[in-house]
């Protein structure tokens, strides 16, 4: 049964790499790995306070021996899989990006988790065992290659662990919402007191749980914080914020790194915000005029939020 695996969790950021001719650039599991011999996008897991960006230019040179340059972000995405074989049963939050090679030479490895990095067109590609992510990402038929697991398990939606420094370090993953509506209204919630950012007006959304996808994990936040109901429109883009010795609720300092998914939400039918997790990060919830917003001083904006704003070009 793989419900009774240890259950884990991880980031990870990957590229979507084609040549001059269409051919997609990809690379092999090694007899070291879980899924000896699937084919899957070059990345690899997020280091701790790492921006994705540079997880996948590093982990493309280390798998591929080619440098790349990030030129932009296709989609983000959740999966489960199991490896009975370990014990365990994985949930990865996975940042796809397109990236364009800037030289090198493409190498082979030796005793290392993929071992061979080769261009195939879609056509060879679509004959290939492939990971589900990679097969989505290249828009083929979903494969079969991971082992689902039978139930999300349960996992705390925090967990901090002790760092090499002795302090205790937390990375977690999370979907936000720029949330406009008719009217051109934004949709911002402020953070309670006693959480990092007291005081700050933040937006809508919050952590993944185990199994679940950003985009349903954003609506069913959305909900929970506003009382609003919204859809989901497009992705924005990813920010990753790393805080050295975050104080929180948990009562002691902890290096904090946070990487975050944020998307334009439209609440077609808005209400009156309320808050229905009372005592938890979010003590209101309010609707703001496009010159209220612009009028907010920066200290008055969380980091991820001011970001995000600009993105979605709000004020």
């Amino acid at each position: 049964m793989t419900t009774l695996l240890e259950p884990l969790r991880r980031i990870a950021a990957y590229a979507v790499c084609a040549d001059s001719v269409g051919r997609v650039l990809l690379v092999r599991a090694s007899e070291r790995s879980g899924t000896p011999g699937v084919w899957s996008l070059p990345g690899g897991a997020v280091d701790h306070g790492e921006d994705p960006r540079h997880t996948v230019v590093r982990e493309t040179a280390a798998e591929t021996g080619l440098s790349v340059a990030v030129s932009g972000l296709d989609d983000v995405l959740a999966d489960m899989r199991a490896l009975p074989d370990r014990g365990i049963t994985i949930h990865t939050d996975r940042l796809v990006y397109r990236v364009t090679v800037r030289g090198g030479t493409l190498t082979d490895r030796v005793d290392r988790p993929t071992d061979l990095a080769r261009w195939y067109t879609l056509d060879e590609a679509r004959e290939l065992p492939l990971r589900s992510f990679t097969a989505r990402a290249l828009g083929l038929p979903a494969s079969s290659a991971d082992v689902v697991p039978d139930e999300a398990p349960e996992f705390p939606s925090f967990y901090a662990v002790p760092g090499p420094d002795g302090l205790h370090r937390a990375q977690r993953f999370a979907a936000y919402a720029v949330v406009t509506d008719p009217e051109g209204r934004v949709l911002l919630t402020r953070v309670s007191d006693g959480y990092p950012g007291a005081g700050c007006w933040h937006l809508p959304g919050g952590g993944t749980d185990y199994g679940e996808q950003p985009g349903a994990a954003l609506i069913r936040e959305l909900v929970e914080e506003t009382g609003q109901s919204g859809r989901l429109v497009e992705l924005l883009g990813v920010a990753s914020h790393r805080d050295a010795a975050s104080l929180g609720p948990e009562g002691y300092p902890i290096d904090w790194h946070g990487v975050r998914a944020f998307y334009r939400v439209v609440v077609d039918k808005p209400a009156p915000p309320t808050v229905a997790d009372v005592g938890g990060s979010t003590c209101e919830a309010r609707w703001f005029a496009r010159e209220e917003l612009g009028a907010l001083p920066t200290d008055r904006l969380t980091e991820v939020t001011a970001e995000a704003v600009q993105a979605a070009n709000l004020t």
